[in-house]
Protein backbone atom coordinates (compact mmCIF):
# COMPACT_ATOMS: atom_id res chain seq x y z
CA UNK A 1 0.00 0.00 0.00
CA UNK A 2 2.79 2.51 0.44
CA UNK A 3 4.23 1.77 -2.83
CA UNK A 4 0.85 2.58 -4.09
CA UNK A 5 0.36 5.84 -2.01
CA UNK A 6 3.39 6.63 -3.11
CA UNK A 7 2.84 6.28 -7.13
CA UNK A 8 -0.49 8.04 -7.28
CA UNK A 9 0.73 10.94 -4.95
CA UNK A 10 3.31 11.58 -7.62
CA UNK A 11 1.14 11.23 -9.99
CA UNK A 12 -1.17 13.92 -8.64
CA UNK A 13 1.74 16.05 -8.40
CA UNK A 14 2.76 15.95 -11.91
CA UNK A 15 0.09 16.95 -12.84
CA UNK A 16 -0.54 20.04 -11.05
CA UNK A 17 3.48 20.89 -12.84
CA UNK A 18 2.73 20.24 -16.14
CA UNK A 19 3.61 23.13 -17.96
CA UNK A 20 0.10 24.57 -19.23
CA UNK A 21 1.32 27.23 -21.98
CA UNK A 22 3.76 24.47 -23.79
CA UNK A 23 0.02 21.91 -23.92
CA UNK A 24 -1.54 25.47 -25.52
CA UNK A 25 1.25 25.51 -27.86
CA UNK A 26 0.91 22.05 -28.96
CA UNK A 27 -2.86 22.94 -29.67
CA UNK A 28 -2.26 26.13 -32.07
CA UNK A 29 0.51 24.34 -33.83
CA UNK A 30 -1.57 21.29 -34.44
CA UNK A 31 -4.66 23.37 -35.54
CA UNK A 32 -2.13 25.12 -37.79
CA UNK A 33 -0.72 21.40 -39.55
CA UNK A 34 -4.54 21.08 -40.24
CA UNK A 35 -5.44 24.14 -41.20
CA UNK A 36 -3.13 23.26 -44.54
CA UNK A 37 -3.58 19.56 -44.67
CA UNK A 38 -0.46 19.07 -43.43
CA UNK A 39 0.99 15.36 -42.14
CA UNK A 40 1.74 14.55 -38.35
CA UNK A 41 4.09 11.51 -38.28
CA UNK A 42 4.99 10.03 -34.43
CA UNK A 43 8.77 8.89 -33.30
CA UNK A 44 9.63 7.07 -30.60
CA UNK A 45 11.54 3.92 -29.36
CA UNK A 46 10.41 1.29 -27.06
CA UNK A 47 7.52 1.67 -24.51
CA UNK A 48 6.85 5.72 -26.56
CA UNK A 49 6.81 3.29 -30.04
CA UNK A 50 3.78 1.68 -28.68
CA UNK A 51 2.36 5.45 -27.53
CA UNK A 52 3.33 6.71 -31.08
CA UNK A 53 0.63 3.86 -32.41
CA UNK A 54 -2.09 4.50 -30.29
CA UNK A 55 -1.42 8.43 -30.79
CA UNK A 56 -1.61 8.00 -34.75
CA UNK A 57 -5.14 6.55 -34.56
CA UNK A 58 -6.34 9.20 -32.02
CA UNK A 59 -5.40 11.87 -34.18
CA UNK A 60 -6.42 10.15 -37.35
CA UNK A 61 -10.03 8.79 -36.21
CA UNK A 62 -11.08 12.03 -33.54
CA UNK A 63 -9.40 14.96 -35.33
CA UNK A 64 -9.35 14.26 -38.92
CA UNK A 65 -5.40 15.12 -38.98
CA UNK A 66 -3.21 12.84 -41.49
CA UNK A 67 -1.09 10.44 -39.25
CA UNK A 68 1.46 8.11 -39.71
CA UNK A 69 4.22 6.56 -36.99
CA UNK A 70 7.17 3.78 -38.87
CA UNK A 71 6.80 1.84 -35.89
CA UNK A 72 3.75 0.29 -37.54
CA UNK A 73 5.70 -1.39 -40.05
CA UNK A 74 8.09 -3.74 -38.32
CA UNK A 75 9.24 -4.85 -41.79
CA UNK A 76 10.45 -1.72 -43.07
CA UNK A 77 11.63 -0.47 -39.67
CA UNK A 78 13.68 -3.67 -39.31
CA UNK A 79 15.05 -3.20 -43.05
CA UNK A 80 15.93 -0.05 -42.81
CA UNK A 81 18.00 -0.27 -39.15
CA UNK A 82 19.79 -3.91 -40.57
CA UNK A 83 21.02 -2.04 -44.09
CA UNK A 84 21.12 1.88 -43.31
CA UNK A 85 21.58 1.77 -39.57
CA UNK A 86 20.09 2.69 -36.04
CA UNK A 87 20.40 5.89 -36.18
CA UNK A 88 18.97 7.31 -39.68
CA UNK A 89 16.13 4.70 -39.55
CA UNK A 90 13.34 7.40 -38.90
CA UNK A 91 15.32 10.23 -40.99
CA UNK A 92 15.68 8.05 -44.05
CA UNK A 93 11.94 6.50 -43.57
CA UNK A 94 10.55 10.29 -42.79
CA UNK A 95 12.93 11.47 -46.44
CA UNK A 96 11.13 8.76 -48.13
CA UNK A 97 7.73 10.00 -46.74
CA UNK A 98 8.55 13.21 -48.29
CA UNK A 99 8.21 15.83 -45.25
CA UNK A 100 7.67 19.08 -46.34
CA UNK A 101 7.26 22.27 -44.03
CA UNK A 102 3.80 21.89 -44.07
CA UNK A 103 4.26 18.49 -41.80
CA UNK A 104 5.16 18.00 -38.72
CA UNK A 105 7.25 15.26 -36.49
CA UNK A 106 5.92 14.92 -32.97
CA UNK A 107 8.43 12.75 -30.50
CA UNK A 108 7.43 11.13 -27.70
CA UNK A 109 10.14 9.71 -25.84
CA UNK A 110 11.43 9.69 -22.17
CA UNK A 111 14.90 11.26 -22.85
CA UNK A 112 14.38 13.26 -25.95
CA UNK A 113 17.38 11.80 -27.80
CA UNK A 114 20.84 12.52 -26.48
CA UNK A 115 23.65 12.16 -29.27
CA UNK A 116 26.38 12.48 -26.91
CA UNK A 117 25.43 9.93 -24.20
CA UNK A 118 24.67 7.56 -27.35
CA UNK A 119 20.64 7.72 -26.21
CA UNK A 120 18.25 8.01 -28.87
CA UNK A 121 20.19 9.19 -31.97
CA UNK A 122 17.66 8.50 -34.45
CA UNK A 123 15.22 10.59 -32.88
CA UNK A 124 18.07 13.01 -32.69
CA UNK A 125 18.74 13.04 -36.37
CA UNK A 126 15.18 12.83 -37.34
CA UNK A 127 14.81 16.33 -35.27
CA UNK A 128 17.70 17.70 -37.21
CA UNK A 129 16.45 16.95 -39.93
CA UNK A 130 12.86 18.52 -39.73
CA UNK A 131 14.30 21.43 -38.96
CA UNK A 132 16.33 21.06 -42.42
CA UNK A 133 12.79 20.60 -44.07
CA UNK A 134 11.52 23.74 -41.85
CA UNK A 135 8.65 20.78 -40.74
CA UNK A 136 7.05 21.68 -37.27
CA UNK A 137 8.89 19.87 -34.40
CA UNK A 138 6.87 18.96 -30.89
CA UNK A 139 7.57 16.33 -28.39
CA UNK A 140 6.07 14.93 -25.38
CA UNK A 141 9.29 13.88 -23.40
CA UNK A 142 10.49 13.26 -19.52
CA UNK A 143 13.84 14.50 -17.68
CA UNK A 144 15.20 17.70 -19.01
CA UNK A 145 13.68 16.81 -22.54
CA UNK A 146 16.89 16.25 -24.36
CA UNK A 147 17.56 17.14 -27.88
CA UNK A 148 14.12 17.70 -28.79
CA UNK A 149 12.96 19.39 -26.06
CA UNK A 150 16.13 22.00 -27.08
CA UNK A 151 15.21 22.08 -31.05
CA UNK A 152 11.15 21.83 -30.76
CA UNK A 153 8.56 24.44 -31.42
CA UNK A 154 6.53 23.01 -29.14
CA UNK A 155 7.65 20.77 -26.18
CA UNK A 156 5.55 19.13 -22.83
CA UNK A 157 8.31 18.14 -20.10
CA UNK A 158 7.04 15.55 -17.77
CA UNK A 159 8.32 16.70 -14.63
CA UNK A 160 10.49 14.62 -13.20
CA UNK A 161 9.52 14.39 -9.55
CA UNK A 162 11.16 11.34 -8.95
CA UNK A 163 14.30 9.81 -10.38
CA UNK A 164 12.93 6.61 -9.65
CA UNK A 165 9.91 7.09 -12.08
CA UNK A 166 11.03 9.12 -14.66
CA UNK A 167 10.01 6.68 -17.54
CA UNK A 168 7.22 5.48 -16.14
CA UNK A 169 5.48 8.63 -15.78
CA UNK A 170 7.23 10.27 -18.77
CA UNK A 171 5.49 7.24 -20.79
CA UNK A 172 1.91 6.81 -18.99
CA UNK A 173 1.35 10.64 -19.06
CA UNK A 174 2.13 11.07 -22.54
CA UNK A 175 -1.12 9.95 -23.08
CA UNK A 176 -2.42 12.03 -20.87
CA UNK A 177 -1.40 14.49 -22.39
CA UNK A 178 -2.09 13.37 -26.01
CA UNK A 179 -5.64 12.62 -25.02
CA UNK A 180 -5.94 16.23 -23.79
CA UNK A 181 -5.04 16.97 -27.42
CA UNK A 182 -7.34 14.84 -29.35
CA UNK A 183 -10.29 15.40 -26.86
CA UNK A 184 -9.48 19.69 -27.55
CA UNK A 185 -12.92 21.77 -28.76
CA UNK A 186 -10.26 23.35 -31.43
CA UNK A 187 -9.13 20.26 -32.64
CA UNK A 188 -12.00 17.41 -32.08
CA UNK A 189 -13.24 16.66 -35.63
CA UNK A 190 -15.40 12.94 -34.80
CA UNK A 191 -16.95 12.49 -31.82
CA UNK A 192 -15.64 9.32 -29.76
CA UNK A 193 -18.09 5.77 -29.35
CA UNK A 194 -19.00 5.90 -25.90
CA UNK A 195 -19.78 9.57 -25.65
CA UNK A 196 -21.39 9.06 -28.79
CA UNK A 197 -23.90 6.81 -27.32
CA UNK A 198 -24.15 9.05 -24.30
CA UNK A 199 -25.58 11.59 -26.01
CA UNK A 200 -28.32 9.57 -27.52
CA UNK A 201 -29.66 8.70 -24.72
CA UNK A 202 -29.18 7.34 -21.32
CA UNK A 203 -27.78 3.18 -21.49
CA UNK A 204 -29.92 0.66 -20.58
CA UNK A 205 -30.35 0.37 -16.62
CA UNK A 206 -28.13 -3.16 -15.21
CA UNK A 207 -30.71 -5.38 -13.76
CA UNK A 208 -30.49 -7.09 -10.24
CA UNK A 209 -29.80 -10.43 -12.08
CA UNK A 210 -26.30 -8.87 -13.86
CA UNK A 211 -25.69 -6.83 -10.44
CA UNK A 212 -25.32 -10.45 -8.62
CA UNK A 213 -23.14 -11.89 -11.58
CA UNK A 214 -26.07 -14.16 -12.61
CA UNK A 215 -25.52 -13.15 -15.62
CA UNK A 216 -24.09 -16.26 -17.75
CA UNK A 217 -26.90 -18.13 -15.94
CA UNK A 218 -29.55 -15.78 -17.42
CA UNK A 219 -27.94 -16.13 -20.99
CA UNK A 220 -27.60 -19.61 -20.57
CA UNK A 221 -31.49 -20.18 -20.25
CA UNK A 222 -32.44 -17.70 -22.49
CA UNK A 223 -30.80 -19.77 -24.83
CA UNK A 224 -32.29 -22.90 -24.06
Amino acid sequence: MKYVEKYLKGACKVLERIDRVQVVRLVEILKAIKKRNGRLFFLGVGGSAANASHAVNDFRKICGIEAYTPVDNVAELSARINDDGWESVFTNWLRQSRLCADDGIFILSVGGGNEEKNISTNLVWAVHYAMEMNAKVLGIVGRDGGYTALCADACVIIPPIDQEMITPYTEAFQGVIWHLLVTHPELKANEMKWESQNKKGKPHAVGPEMRNGNHRHQVAKHHS
